[in-house]
C-alpha cells in the first residue's frame, strides 16, 4: 500500500490508543499522524467524547487523562461535515447502523483507510476503495517487512 492521503479512525481503536499508550492502536495513530490526514466529523467526534467519559473507564486512566487525549485528538484532525442524510445514505451499510457514521465520513473526506478494531466494520474490507484494516493491519500496511 502507497502511503495513504487521509486515514479515519474508528472509536474502538481511538480508545485503545488513549487507554494504552504504547499499544498498536497508540503506534497506528502516531504512523498515521505522521504520514496523512487523519480525519474526524463532529459526530465520531462526539462518540470518542462520550465514550472517553464513561466512569468504567477510570479504572484504566483518569477522566482527566482520557478528555485530554480526546482535546487533542479534536485538535489534530481535519474536521469534514457529514450529515445525517449522508449517514443514512451509506450503500452497503454497515450491520451495526451505528458505524455508518465512520463510512460516511471515510466517503466524504475521500480517505483510501477506515482503522477499525471492530468486526462490524471490518466484514466490510474493502468498503467502495476504502481499506478497512485493523491498527496491526494498517501498521503492517505502511511499513512492510523488509
Amino acid at each position: 500500500m502507497s502511503a495513504p492521503r487521509r486515514v479515519v479512525f474508528d472509536t474502538s481503536s481511538l480508545i485503545g490508543a488513549a487507554l494504552q499508550p504504547g499499544s498498536v492502536p497508540y503506534m497506528a495513530l502516531s504512523v498515521a499522524l505522521g504520514m496523512a490526514d487523519v480525519c474526524a466529523s463532529e459526530a465520531t467526534l462526539a462518540e470518542l467524547e462520550h465514550v472517553l467519559g464513561r466512569p468504567r473507564l477510570d479504572r484504566f486512566q483518569t477522566a482527566a487523562l482520557r478528555m485530554e487525549f480526546a482535546a487533542v485528538f479534536r485538535r489534530h484532525a481535519h474536521l469534514f461535515a457529514v450529515s445525517a442524510a449522508q449517514e443514512a445514505a451509506v450503500e452497503p451499510a454497515c450491520r451495526d447502523a451505528k458505524d455508518n457514521k465512520f463510512l460516511a465520513l471515510a466517503k466524504a473526506c475521500d480517505a483510501q483507510v477506515l482503522v477499525s478494531s471492530d468486526a462490524d466494520l471490518r466484514v466490510l474490507h474493502p468498503w467502495n476503495g476504502v481499506q478497512i484494516l485493523s491498527p496491526a493491519d494498517f501498521l503492517a500496511a505502511v511499513h512492510p517487512a523488509a
